[in-house]
């Protein structure tokens, strides 16, 4: 298994931002929300000046969300939106990042 720590590091000087879950009401749910939080968040990172932008999406659609209130998305709606797949975390899920310029 490849863990984060032996991704590698980052170099020191570059923007790391972190996209951890989406928070949607169950009764909102499947309409298109978490897309929608993605690309505002990516558009604000962007207008703070960029840099790399992770994400921790998960590939078992039983582990994508918790039924309480959180999701954490699926590769497939990162990978839609320039992101790529760096390293897998635990069985589960999958670090992803993409590079935003300023």
């Amino acid at each position: 298994k490849l863990g984060y720590r032996k991704v590698g590091p980052l170099p020191g000087s570059t923007k790391l931002w972190r996209i951890t879950c989406f928070f949607v009401d169950r009764h909102h749910r499947g309409r298109g929300l978490a897309k929608i939080a993605l690309n505002a968040a990516l558009e604000s990172i962007k207008k703070r000046g960029g840099g790399i932008v992770e994400a921790y999406p998960v590939v078992s659609s039983k582990m994508a969300a918790v039924p309480e209130w959180r999701w954490f998305g699926t590769p497939s709606m990162f990978r839609n939106e320039g992101f790529e797949e760096v390293a897998p975390l635990g069985a589960s899920g999958v670090l992803m990042r993409k590079t935003i310029g300023p």
